[in-house]
């Protein structure tokens, strides 16, 4: 069994915007195409242009929500990943300790020349952020890009996780969420940022923040029409279609 760190140096993490997520699986394409060319073995797929299935760090789920308070439901789109944990379950499960968590960092990895794809941690994991590769015989799961985000062969402004770096709605944020004055601590201060099931005492470190209340439509008001009459190309070809 591997035994966790005490504390870290740094709590290396995520914060997503549940707010400005607009679930375009951006941050998926990004790390499986960044995870399998890169950090250990390439992530497998099956019949990819057919019924495609495979292993994928990174998911992105869509909800209708109601709110407490009434009004028109919204669809929340919900990226799931590995929380990289404080009191991780998976590390501490695994049999071989092949999984691990690193004390300068905080981020949690996978050995994959030790892992024997027992599948424990995936059990143990309650966010289900963990997969079996099951052509590697190991498992998968975010490493928060630790090949990437230490390359100093990237420009700086690379050297962030595949799915921040993608992300076109600027919904995902990486920092060191142990520095109360970071970005993301900040962030996390000022939008009432979440941890995930907090009482399961996993302590993630990724935040979520929540979103914020969308405007309703007051339908008991009557729309003035924009224009009374088609002008200019519009006009002209309104009239020859009513001579049709």
């Amino acid at each position: 069994m591997t035994t966790l760190p005490t504390q870290t140096d740094k709590k290396l993490g995520l914060v997503i915007d549940l707010d400005t997520c607009v679930g375009c699986h951006g941050c998926v394409t990004s790390c499986k195409g960044w995870n399998t060319q890169n950090y250990g073995v390439p992530l497998s797929d099956k019949d990819a242009y057919g019924d495609p299935s495979g292993t994928f760090l990174n998911r992105v789920h869509s909800y209708e929500v109601q709110p407490d308070t009434g009004g028109a439901a919204q669809t929340i789109h919900f990226p799931r990943s590995c929380l990289h944990c404080e009191d991780a379950p998976c590390v501490t499960v695994c049999p071989t300790g092949a999984s691990y968590k690193r004390e300068e960092d905080g981020i949690v990895l996978v050995n994959e020349n030790d892992c024997m794809g027992c599948g424990l941690c995936a059990w143990a994991c309650p966010y289900g952020a963990r997969e079996l590769d099951a052509l590697a015989g190991v498992m998968k799961k975010c490493t928060l890009c630790v090949d990437r985000i230490y390359n100093e062969n990237l420009p700086e402004e690379d050297r962030i996780p595949a799915c921040v770096r993608t992300c076109p709605a600027g919904a995902r944020h990486f920092g060191d969420l142990g520095d109360p004055n970071s970005d993301v601590s900040k962030l996390v201060a000022e939008r009432g940022g979440m941890d995930l099931m907090p009482e399961l005492g996993t302590k993630p470190v990724n935040k979520y923040l929540p979103p914020r209340p969308k405007d309703t439509l007051d339908c008991s008001q009557s729309l003035e029409p924009v224009a009374t009459e088609a002008k200019g190309f519009l006009g002209w070809l309104d009239k020859a279609l009513e001579k049709l």
